[in-house]
């Protein structure tokens, strides 16, 4: 759902291109934590302006940071499935109170998430805390391994997307 213009004018400044290399694109642009503060009260009332590539370089690193993006946010990606947290304790299963301390996650009053970074705890995508609304949405069930296993992936992608975002805003703004 590209404009030709668009296009065109992408073409004009890094050659030949795909589509798909285009939403990667802009999929890291829209990533950027300054782009989203410098634009943070118009992207409020209307849809984002997407800057033109500097250069062809620098659509590259990019695509291929959106692209990583992209995989981790579609569970695609491989590192989805490098764990960096564990499930030691044996129990109920059971969400019950959500506390957060020291880098372990109580769903109750004997297991727990242990080694989950702060910065996946506390990471914000729009209005929303994606782990801890993920945990919340859940309060009074009893967690699946399958549930289980998923959570460790938010956390994965949580971190990593960070790290991206960081990644991204010196290719962006450097």
């Amino acid at each position: 759902n590209l404009k030709k213009e668009i296009v065109d004018e992408i073409e004009k400044i890094i050659g030949k291109t795909t589509p798909e290399n285009i939403f990667d694109y802009i999929y890291a642009v829209l990533h950027s934590p300054t782009y989203r503060e410098k634009y943070k009260e118009f992207l409020k009332i209307d849809f984002p302006r997407v800057p033109y590539p500097k250069n062809k370089k620098q659509f590259e690193i990019l695509v291929a940071l959106g692209k990583e993006l992209r995989e981790l946010h579609l569970f695609e990606s491989p590192k989805i499935n490098q764990f960096i947290t564990t499930y030691p304790i044996v129990g109920s299963d059971t969400v019950e109170k959500i506390s957060y301390k020291d880098r372990s996650l109580f769903i109750n009053k004997d297991q727990y998430f242990g080694d989950v970074p702060e910065v996946a705890w506390n990471f914000y995508i729009g209005g929303y805390q994606p782990a801890q609304k993920w945990l919340k949405d859940r309060k009074g069930r009893t967690l699946t391994n399958s549930d289980i296993e998923h959570y460790q992936k938010i956390i994965v992608a949580l971190v990593e997307t960070d790290k991206i975002m960081k990644e991204i805003n010196k290719s962006v703004y450097d």
